[in-house]
Order: structure tokens, then sequence, then C-alpha cells
């Protein structure tokens, strides 16, 4: 989460490229993400108290109830049963006089640890930061709240604050069961500190701190939104992912998220020693506090959602009635190959396909591949024969383009989103780049709606998610390389059905 007067003070001031008046689409809707999810009205921001319980998936979310902007910051509420069609609800746990209610999550206390279940019934019981002031005066705490009813209101707990350390920045719990120790375990961040602290509870209300992590990795700005999930690859062994958010430090600028790789003994952290154990969860610059879900069914792979947007220009964003949407969900592996180990994400698209697939093949002299409207879902593999550099460019009209593309040379991949429409801020335009291995295939998957582009490549080890903003929605697809040397692509495109019908 973050400080409202901070947050708004690291924006940049709006520099536009072009005249965003004439370049306004003609409605809202126009704008509205098709396959993400976005509240009907208001501003949002980071998700909150992912949690699986009772056959639904919830999605709480930072929202504020009656502004386009941060303020009176809330628990807005979605739910679903595939998590990508989604409910929209009313606010779950509304700011309170002078508190705001931040980020945190939410647990199924299935044995009624903390006493507040009725009838000693499973329910789902809150953990969040609850900010008061700001300023010179703000305080952040550890709180908690009930719910008995599915999620839909929670009371909070009257022995309020669970944690306090008399702190202005300290935030963002993060909270799951160990069921080795048979405890509760949080994890939550000193912001200007660059640390975690972990902590341990066998009701949720009594918390002892066991340990801390950090300073390390990236560490330009704020540390934020903390999340821990246990990962495994293809054979089943499994390491802790200890994901961490940073702002404005991220990798391409403004807000961005870092992990790290290791093993976690119910009390400490301790990061891997192997190459790649250190990473960064998105190399775009719009995906931000991805949290992972609490109580997910047994067998499934664990799976996350992120804000899709970036502190730098998230108040700019041309949209109308809503700001901010969310990622795509994405479930988890643990990569590990020649290359090293790596936290691998895969897009939950694939059941939103709708008709026959689009086969691709091009080659570097290729005109491209009319693909039509967004959302689309592609799944590209590049067999280069003498080229170093190539890609392609999603066209959304003549003049109008995203590129993504590879550079064997230096190792690295891009997405450039300088052609791609509106550039609503002097920070907008902007060309993300990620290192790529050569012991890893040369893929990509691409999620494509409204007004943005997910990437994932090298087995789902580059993950690259940016909003893009063209005047239209319509998608061509062209292969470049570099003097027009060899290159062979191929590969599928799906269109993707809406989810927009059961939300609004």
């Amino acid at each position: 989460m973050y400080r409202p007067l901070r947050a708004l003070a690291l924006l940049i001031a709006v520099m536009p490229l072009h005249s965003l008046a004439q370049q306004q689409p003609a409605s809202e809707s126009d704008l509205r993400p098709r396959v993400h999810f976005s509240p009907e009205q208001n501003w949002t921001n980071d998700p909150n108290g992912l949690v699986y319980f009772d056959g639904e998936y919830h999605l709480f979310y930072q929202y504020a109830p009656e502004s386009m902007t941060p303020a009176h910051m809330s628990w807005g509420h979605a739910v679903s049963t595939d998590l990508l069609h989604w409910q929209e609800l009313g606010v779950a746990i509304p700011a309170r006089g002078e508190e705001a209610i931040f980020t945190g999550s939410v647990v199924v206390d299935e044995h009624n640890t903390s006493g507040l279940c009725k009838d000693g019934k499973a329910c789902l019981v809150a953990i969040y930061t609850g900010n008061y002031g700001s300023g010179k005066t703000q305080q952040e705490v550890q709180e908690i709240a009930v719910s008995q009813d599915r999620g839909r209101t929670f009371t909070p707990y009257n022995g309020n604050p669970v944690l306090d350390l008399h702190m202005s920045d300290y935030r963002d719990p993060g909270v799951l069961w160990d069921e080795e120790s048979k405890r509760w375990t949080m994890v939550v961040a000193l912001p200007n500190m660059h640390q975690v602290y972990f902590y341990t509870s066998p009701d949720l209300k009594t918390w002892t701190k066991v340990s801390s992590f950090g300073p390390t990795g990236a560490v330009g700005g704020q540390w934020e939104c903390p999340n821990l999930v246990k990962v495994s690859d293809a054979s089943g062994t499994s390491l802790w992912a200890l994901k961490i958010g940073i702002n404005p430090g991220g990798l391409q600028g403004g807000s961005g998220e870092q992990y790290f790789l290791g093993s976690f003994d119910g009390k400490q952290f301790t990061q891997s020693t192997e190459s790649g154990s250190h990473g960064w969860s998105d190399y775009g610059k719009d995906s931000y506090c991805a949290l992972s879900y609490n109580n997910r069914p047994a067998g499934h792979k664990p799976a996350l959602i992120g804000w899709m947007d970036n502190w730098q220009y998230a108040d700019r964003q041309p949209s109308f009635p809503w700001r901010g949407q969310m990622t795509v969900p994405r479930t988890l592996t643990l990569l590990r190959d020649k290359a090293g180990i790596a936290l691998a994400e895969e897009p939950v698209v694939s059941p939103l396909r709708t008709g026959k697939a689009i086969s691709i093949s091009l080659s570097a002299d290729d005109k491209g591949t009319l693909l039509g409207q967004a959302p689309m879902e592609l799944n590209l593999k590049f067999i280069p024969t003498d080229a170093k550099i190539f890609g392609v460019r999603l066209y959304s009209d003549d003049s109008h383009w995203t590129e993504l593309g590879f550079d064997l040379s230096r190792q690295r991949m891009w997405m450039d989103r300088t052609h791609s429409g509106m550039q609503i801020t002097s920070s907008f335009p902007t060309k993300t780049e990620a290192p790529i291995s050569l012991e890893r295939p040369l893929d990509l998957r691409l999620v494509l709606d409204r007004i943005s582009v997910e990437s994932f490549a090298q087995n789902g080890s580059i993950a690259m998610t940016n909003l893009v903003f063209p005047l239209t929605s319509a998608a061509t697809l062209k292969p470049f390389t570099e003097d027009g040397k060899g290159i062979r692509i191929t590969g599928e495109a799906w269109h993707l059905q809406s989810t927009l019908a059961a939300k609004h």
C-alpha cells in the first residue's frame, strides 16, 4: 500500500507528447478492459486479501468509494468461481473516521484459532494496516477484522491494534497458515528500513517477532507489499518465494517488484545460493503489489493477481468513471534448468478462448497477419537463422504499434510502447527490458486487452506488463529483423471472450 501524501508527491508532472483531448476515445467503454478486473467506478490500486473460501475466489482491493483519486481508502470486493468472471460487491471494510484501511491479507480460520468465528465454524479474518493521520502525525498499525457472512462485511476486533511499533511506515501484512508449526505466519514491511519482519501467532491476535530479512537486493525506494508463497518445480521439489514491492525504485522506474527464492523454516527466510535466486516478478512498468491466494484448493498451483499500473502516472490514466485495473491471474511454478532457477508465471486465460485458433507462420519479409480485435491471446515461437535482433510489432493502425523483441548479442528482450498511442505523461513512453538466457526458448505468450499487453517469455521466467492505450482495439502482427536477416515465427492466436457481462 502507499502513503497518500507520499505517493501523490511522487507522481510525475504531466507533460503530454500530444494533445490528450484530441486522442481521447469517444467513450469510457472504449478503454474498459475486457478480460481484466476493473471496478465499476472510482479509484482502485493494490489487490488485498486474496482468498478462496466456500467455492468463491475473493478479490478485495484498495478502493476510494467516492473518488477518482486515492482518498478514504477502503477495501472493495469482488468474487468469482473461476478467477476470470468477477461479480463486484459492496465495500467490505470501509474507512472509519481518520483511519484509512490499507493493504493486507484474508485467511480462513478453519479451526477458530482466533475465537472470533461464531458457533466454532470457519470464518474469514482480515489482517490489514490501519493508517492514521498524515505527514509527521502519521502512524501505521496492524489490525484484524472478522467476517461471518463469506466476506461481505467485516467487524473490527475490539482489541485492535494487534501490532503497533509506533512507526509512521509499517505496513502490508502478508499472513498464511504454517501447517508444520500449526501457527500463523506474518511478513510485514518496514518500508524505509528496506526490511521485512516475520511474526508468528497461535490465534491471529497475539504476535511474536521471530526474524527479519533485508536490506538486500533493490533498495532504491520504500519496500511494500511483501508476499511469501511456496512454489514447486516439475519434480515436486519446492522453494519459498518472498516477493517485495519497491516504490519508487522499480527496475524500469516508479513502482516494481523483486523476488527472492530460498528456504523458510517457519521462522527464518534464507535466500538460496543458486543462480537466479533474486529477480523481478515483472520486468514491465505496470504490475505492482501482486499477492497470492490463501486457501487455494489442493492440487492447484499458487496463483496471484497484481495491480496493473504505476505510481508514476496512476492518477493520469485517461479512463472514466473508473481508474485502475488488475492483471490477469497468474499461476506460479519453480523453473529449474541449465540457466539456474527462476519464478515462472503462466496467465490464466485459456478458458476464455473462443472460436478457432488463428495459425501464425511468418518470416522476415512477410507483411503481417491481421488478428482482429482485442482481447486476444498469442503463443509465439521464434526461430532465428542469422538474425540477432528480431521480434514482432502489434499495430493498432498504420501509425501506432507496440514492439516486442529479442537481442541475442546483448541477451536482452524488450517491449517498446513509445509508438503505442496515447502518451499520458512524460514518463510514459518507455522501452522496458529484461535479461534473457540463451539456454531457454525464444518464446512469447501475450495477453492483449484494450489498454494493456502482458508478455511471458522463456518458459514464463520473464513477465513483462505494460499499459499501452492504443487508439483502436485492432491488432495486426508484423515481424521485424535487423537488416532483414532470417527469422521464422510460428504459433497460434485466439480471440478471448469478454468477461464484462459478468461484472457490469
